[in-house]
């Protein structure tokens, strides 16, 4: 007896403490799960060794400049700047918001003129705040409640920057999942009924899936209170735990029905449903163990990035299809094991479950393997035209053009960009180390021939350091300033070298009119950092660059020279789970194939939506002209694992076909008709689930969702339904080629068994 075997028989034994079993976990999970929102952050795109960071780091160290900020927005269709009542107004609110917690310093635009639109109807402060970029936005609330406090009058007061921006984002997330379960748990069991035929037997793998959702996110909520998670797991467990969890549920149902029906009336109910159990179990369950071990593997390569973004959407995705798996080896088995034959009761139409030759499933198997070739080569060149789009991407990093226009941060971001422009907002931020003291006369002759150097470059708008107080001022009169023994005289000079100089570091802030993610700011980053032509430093001086393009260009490259090895990893374990699954070295190399294709069709779907910005009047989303870093790596990992999903389900059915009958052709058309329609059913309900995101109004959650939606729809239907059956015919009995001693090897250790799928 097998070990599945051994599974079923016990689930069977113990159906009522196992069920009991989960009813405790699920009273202790209910009360964790809806707070696991209040531990997650936003952010989670810092590393300690990339340049931006180190510059930061320095920075902050030894100059005492925050590493976080806002932008204290004001703007009047009335009043001016400068007029009394802006001016009062404006007062108000700086003094409202200094006392406030983690606010270190409040940069008034009374001082710096830049800082106020030509119409002077728009201005702003700088609010520096003494926090870590990733939990600034735990300052907000504060500064929130004091400028709430002011009274109303004829200046808007406002909240940008990156802190405003990730609270909005935790915000408008928790919303998203709100509508997304409202939209996709009836269209999952309106899909359950149809498959099902029954409403008892449509509610079991929908209680499941629930379950497996509340369970994942209590687990998420203890894990992220223990180590830094973002927000963006939130909406990808449930999408996972749902989808899976469903999907796990209606495979084991739909064996267990098929058994069940296949012994009954014939043997006792008992003995049936027993038996019924035993072998959805052995089959079904194994082929849900495998495969939830292959979307394990896809997640768990996110682990392998050091982004928090990516490691937490990893480790949640691994507690997720865990706890799917767990709940439909253990929890559904027990329910059906007490339902028995009433698990149709409430039928709404009739399910045919008996295997046959020549239901559509076979029939379209046969057709497409009988012309093989004229299937592939039109199937494989429309899967490499969909993808094509994604030849040109463009990756970048998110900013706030990712919220709806109405999300408060959003609109004062918008206000910002038309009055000032957006490079004003995403200065680059250079941290200059020189050999000796930066005040020497050496030193700051030769930073202000390099500052001159600098705002002579065409993308280069202004630069500030402390040899830029005033145009007027020659280098001889800095070294003057600078080489007093008791400082610079001047009050307004003294505070400028002590907010940027302190022995041999100062910094300069050099600003462009690119936002973040425009290439022309991330090629000036480039060339500053190359140190060739007019950009170089100075000799025995280095630069670290942060900020805007900067921070971009840093998290761009490391996700791409992170993933070569997160895509092995993948590669190389997913072949060896299915190695040792299918008994082949054949069809896990297909199997990777197939799956790469859907995958780089969804790319280029995702590119031609939101880069290039078609159907984005339909789906409600302004183009980004870009896709953001992390959702092609997210997207990978995800899909790859789903898409093997449902190729585990196909192939454990043919292999189970061929180990009996050693017919290539029958083998795949027997194996597609008894998968083909639970394979559909249970990708309409992923795509049902992940389409629900469609809705969404951040732009991250809304891609994530189309690109799953997009993915397993052409999994399920192209690939499964056409090439997979074409492909299996033209390689014929090498599909199940494995070399003698490999197959005895794994045997004797063993790592399977031939005969446990043979049903």
């Amino acid at each position: 007896m097998t070990i599945f075997e051994r599974l079923g028989r016990l689930v069977y034994r113990r159906r009522w403490l196992i069920v009991a079993a989960w009813a405790v976990l699920l009273l202790v999970a209910l009360p964790l799960a809806p707070r696991a929102s209040a531990v997650l952050r936003a952010g989670g795109f810092n590393l300690a060794d990339l340049e931006s960071s180190r510059a930061r780091a320095e920075l902050h160290a030894e100059l005492g400049l925050p590493e976080s900020a806002l932008a204290l927005v004001y703007s009047s269709t009335t009043a001016r700047a400068g007029e009394p009542t802006f001016e009062a107004a404006t007062a108000a609110a700086r003094q409202a918001i200094r006392a406030a917690p983690y606010v270190a310093q409040v940069l008034s635009y009374e001082f710096a003129p830049s800082q106020v639109s030509k119409d002077e109807r728009t201005a702003y402060d700088t609010v520096l705040l003494d926090i870590d970029p990733d939990d600034s936005p735990d300052a907000l609330p504060a500064i929130q409640d004091r400028l709430a406090s002011l009274p109303a009058g004829p200046v808007t007061i406002e909240l940008a920057g990156g802190p405003a921006f990730y609270s909005d984002i935790q915000t408008v997330s928790e919303s998203d999942l709100r509508r997304s379960e409202f939209v996709s748990l009836p269209l999952a069991g309106l899909t359950l009924l149809l498959v099902f035929g029954s409403v008892v037997a449509a509610a079991v793998p929908l209680a499941v899936g629930g379950a497996a959702v509340v369970v994942s996110l209590a687990a998420i909520f203890v894990v992220a209170s223990f180590t830094e998670m973002s927000i963006f797991v939130l909406n990808l467990a449930t999408l996972l735990g749902l989808g899976l969890g469903v999907d796990y549920s209606l495979l084991m149902t739909s064996r267990f029905r098929e058994e069940l029906r296949r012994r009954l009336p014939s043997d006792e109910p008992a003995v049936a449903v027993a038996d019924a159990i035993q072998a959805a179990v052995a089959t079904a369950g194994r082929a849900v163990f495998f495969s939830g071990l292959t979307v394990l593997l896809g997640l768990l390569g996110l682990v392998l990035f050091e982004f928090t973004i990516l490691r937490s959407v990893g480790i949640a995705g691994a507690i997720v299809v865990g706890v799917a798996a767990l709940a439909a080896l253990t929890l559904l088995p027990a329910i059906l094991s007490i339902l028995g034959p009433r698990l149709d009761r409430l039928a709404v139409r009739r399910v045919n479950s008996a295997p046959s030759a020549n239901e559509p499933w076979a029939r379209l198997a046969r057709s497409v393997m009988r012309r093989p070739l004229l299937v592939f080569i039109p199937t494989l060149s429309l899967l490499l035209v969909l993808g094509a789009p994604f030849l040109h991407v463009r990756l970048n990093a998110p900013d706030a053009t990712i919220l709806p226009p109405s999300v408060p941060s959003r609109v004062a971001f918008d206000r910002l960009d038309a009055a000032f422009g957006a490079g004003r907002f995403a200065p680059l931020s250079l941290a200059i180390r020189t050999t000796g003291p930066a005040t020497s006369p050496a030193n700051v002759a030769a930073l202000y021939n390099y500052s001159r150097r600098l705002a002579a470059d065409p993308r280069i708008t202004s630069v500030s350091g402390y040899v830029d107080l005033d145009p007027r001022i020659t280098v001889a009169q800095y070294q003057l300033l600078y080489g007093s023994p008791s400082g610079p005289p001047d009050r307004l000079v003294a505070a400028t070298l002590a907010a940027t100089t302190k022995g041999d570091l100062t910094a300069f802030t050099v600003t462009t009119p690119y936002g973040p993610n425009a290439d022309q700011g991330r090629a000036l980053v480039t060339d500053l950092r190359s140190g060739v032509g007019l950009l170089a430093p100075p000799p025995g001086v280095t630069v670290l660059i942060a900020g805007g393009a900067a921070d971009v260009s840093d998290v761009v490259d490391r996700v791409a020279a992170d993933f070569p090895r997160t895509a092995l990893f993948i590669f190389v374990t997913t072949y060896l789970v299915l190695l040792v699954l299918l008994r082949s070295v054949i069809l896990p190399a297909k199997a990777l194939v197939m799956n790469s294709l859907s995958i780089l069709a969804s790319f280029g779907a995702l590119v031609w939506i939101f880069q290039d910005g078609n159907l984005s009047r339909i789906l409600g989303f302004q183009p980004l002209g870009y896709v953001e870093t992390t959702l092609p790596v997210i997207l990978f990992c995800v899909l790859f694992g789903l898409s093997m999903d449902y190729e585990v389900f196909l192939l454990t059915r043919m292999k189970e076909a061929w180990d009996r009958t050693h017919d290539n052709t029958e083998a795949v058309a027997w194996g597609l008709e008894r998968s083909g329609r639970i394979v559909t059913s249970a990708a309409l309900i992923v795509v049902v689930v992940a389409g629900s995101f469609a809705f969404a109004d951040v732009v991250l959650i809304k891609a994530v969702g189309l690109g799953v939606a997009i993915a397993i729809a052409i999994d399920a239907t192209i690939v499964r339904a056409l090439l997979v059956p074409a492909t299996m015919r033209l390689l014929g009995v090498w599909n199940w080629w494995m070399p003698e001693r490999l197959r005895r090897w794994l045997a004797e250790r063993g790592a399977g068994s031939d005969k446990e799928a043979a049903r």
